[in-house]
């Protein structure tokens, strides 16, 4: 009778899963085949998917708790979902990365065939996998990196005093001993304002396997220190590993938690027209605490709406001149920004380009900026390029010029629109109230940001 009622319950299990799940297949996702990606497509697809990285200290995997046992969760959801079987790096951290790498481009080449969003592709990972996933999220170039993350009980920091030291001896062998490389794969360490994709993370307090403080907090707290929109969800008890088991006191809860972040985790429209922001701090939200909503590009997200999508590329102090002190074309963003192959590209940039012993070189700025916009020109895109003048300067804590802003900058950059025939936002004369900055006279507040994206987005639409 026993054995009858578990055979009931699988089967009920079985074909409850099968009731939302239209496809099921596996993929060889390395040239040697030991790493496959496992898909199952929903039978109602909402055009989102997640690649699931399962634990296992990266020694071994926990392919059914921590992978195919969330099958019917996001298929019931409407969301394609991908169980990765990653090789153990043996002390070769490239070989899981690689792994993960090839399944998200794998997703995202096979969008129209699976009925998928690229642009709503996130990853998920477990204790170890939640380390793959997070060095995903922080580490991979455009293409494969992930739109959002979902991290269980994640190993985060590579210094093993603080971490799970099986993980460290797996992912960087004897590179465990090297700083720089501790550093370097310790994804706290590696958020970035904008481009590390927003997170959520779940564990349980007591958990002594992964300390929570110096890996899932330590993540959190790195992500909200930069701006970046971040979730974290921590219960009382369950140690480590729990993943979809339902002995797991708080399972149901945390399974509610999870589909509403999901829920109200907005992504763009896979047809929405792409908007880059370049430029310095003032685009990236310098001073503002929650840049990703509050700065001018997620301000002009809000004007656009769902036909477009408004991505930040801004980095604070840089410059326009490639001889300046921290030249912006030498920063990943500008690859990332031409990556995102965008349609519509704002640059703003000049005002750190003001200070004198970057001026020294101004009459390269011409040239560079000619550099930056023959490089926009040449994107598969062919994207709409506006050149927006640098604001106002109050104040000259920085050793910023606004004369040499007004008198220089400002008609080089009008002298190069106009031989390329593109648009002119003009920032510069149009935010005069010194209310709209911060006490630096430099940076805008919420107040400026807000009136920044307005004139930016009554230029687009026109």
């Amino acid at each position: 009778m026993k054995y009858r009622v578990v055979f009931l319950l699988c089967l009920t299990s079985i074909l409850n899963m099968s009731a939302q799940t239209v496809r099921t297949f596996t993929l060889s996702n390395s040239s040697d085949g030991e790493s496959t990606l496992a898909c199952y497509l929903p039978q109602n697809p909402t055009g989102r998917a997640v690649v699931d990285c399962p634990g296992g200290g990266y020694s071994h995997l926990s392919m059914v708790n921590e992978g195919s046992d969330w099958v019917s969760y996001f298929n019931e959801k409407g969301i394609a979902y991908f169980v990765l079987k990653y090789r153990m790096p043996n002390g070769d951290r490239q070989i899981p990365l690689s792994d993960a790498y090839n399944a998200i481009k794998t997703v995202r080449d096979s969008a129209d065939a699976w009925h998928i969003n690229p642009y709503d592709v996130g990853i998920m990972g477990f204790s170890a996998g939640g380390h793959l996933a997070s060095t995903v999220s922080t580490h991979a170039p455009w293409e494969c990196r992930p739109n959002f993350s979902i991290l269980f009980y994640p190993v985060i920091s590579m210094d093993e005093r603080v971490t799970h030291k099986g993980s460290c001896v797996g992912f960087l062998g004897e590179g465990r001993h090297d700083k720089e490389l501790v550093k370097q794969f310790s994804n706290d360490r590696q958020v970035r304002c904008h481009t590390t994709p927003p997170a959520i993370i779940l564990l349980a307090n007591d958990d002594r396997a992964v300390p929570p403080v110096t890996n899932g907090v330590a993540y959190y707290s790195a992500m909200r220190n930069q701006g970046n929109e971040c979730s974290m969800y921590i219960y009382p008890t369950g140690g480590h590993g729990f993943g979809f088991r339902s002995n797991f006191k708080y399972h149901d809860q945390m399974l509610n938690d999870l589909s509403t972040w999901l829920e109200h985790l907005k992504m763009p429209a896979k047809d929405a027209i792409r908007v880059a922001c370049v430029g310095n701090s003032i685009t990236e939200g310098y001073g503002i605490a929650m840049s990703s909503q509050l700065g001018y590009p997620a301000q002009l997200q809000k004007l656009m709406g769902d036909q477009y999508q408004v991505r930040n590329f801004g980095v604070s102090a840089h410059t326009m001149l490639n001889k300046g002190d921290m030249p912006y074309m030498n920063r990943p963003e500008w690859e990332y920004a031409k990556a995102f192959n965008p349609q519509v590209v704002i640059v703003k940039l000049g005002t750190n380009d003001s200070k004198p012993w970057n001026w020294q070189h101004g009459k390269e700025f011409g040239k560079d900026l000619q550099q930056m916009i023959d490089e926009l020109k040449a994107l598969p895109a062919k994207p709409t390029i506006y050149l927006a003048t640098p604001l106002k300067i109050f104040d000259n804590p920085y050793q910023i010029n606004d004369t040499i802003v007004t008198n220089e900058i400002i008609p080089i950059i009008n002298k190069v629109a106009k031989k390329n025939k593109l648009s002119i936002i003009d920032l510069h004369e149009k935010i005069l109230n010194k209310e709209m900055f911060k006490s630096d006279g430099v940076h805008p507040n919420e107040k400026g940001t807000a009136e920044m994206a307005k004139i930016i987005a009554d230029v687009i639409k026109q």
